[in-house]
């Protein structure tokens, strides 16, 4: 299933100047330095004995099985050039915005005599910097899946269904059965 903080994550991923490391051992030594040097906490952290870490970052194992691999790989990228990730989300915040692109069920709640049958839509558009800024805060808060989504349902309404204001006064849009979502910086 997708998610909205999987994605914001991918897009902020983007922005990044050089790859991740790729081995288990360089993403072990990077882990390691994080906590200056800490091989204890980076266990902690993994699930794993101290023993283990240090054996990782000696190359003396190569193959991590596939449950830590992923484990390893999602602390790296959460972790992998904070000062990059941090210019990308001002900028996206204060003047680029970010793109979205969703196919999603789209239900609304409208004046009566108005349809508020829910469909399938397709959209790509942009999101000005203040909902981006909105999406990127309540995500960097901790946020829930929920919230996400109905801050990005908001966002939609806004820009999309009721163009800034200028019609579709009072429609209320809610966003469920998300089948893709991008957002890209």
């Amino acid at each position: 299933m997708v998610t909205v903080e999987e994605e914001l994550g991918r897009a902020v991923q983007g922005a990044f100047t050089r790859p991740v490391p790729k081995s288990a051992g360089a993403q072990m030594r990077y882990l390691v330095r994080q906590h200056k040097g800490s091989t204890q906490q980076v266990a902690d952290l993994l699930g794993i004995s101290r023993r283990t870490v240090e054996r990782y970052a000696k190359n003396q194992i190569k193959q991590p099985r596939p449950q830590l691999a992923t484990r390893l790989e999602g602390e790296v990228r959460t972790r992998w050039q904070p000062q990059i990730r941090g210019r990308a989300r001002r900028q996206a915040a204060t003047t680029d915005g970010i793109m979205i692109d969703v196919q999603a069920r789209f239900g609304y709640t409208a004046a009566a005599g108005s349809t508020d049958q829910s469909r399938i839509r397709h959209l790509t558009l942009a999101l000005p910097p203040h909902h981006a800024a909105r999406l990127l805060n309540a995500q960097a808060a901790g946020a829930d899946e929920d919230q996400l989504l109905q801050l990005t349902a908001e966002a939609l309404g806004d820009v999309y269904f009721r163009d800034d204001g200028k019609r579709a006064h009072g429609l209320e849009v809610k966003l469920t059965d998300v089948l893709d979502l991008q957002f890209r910086l």
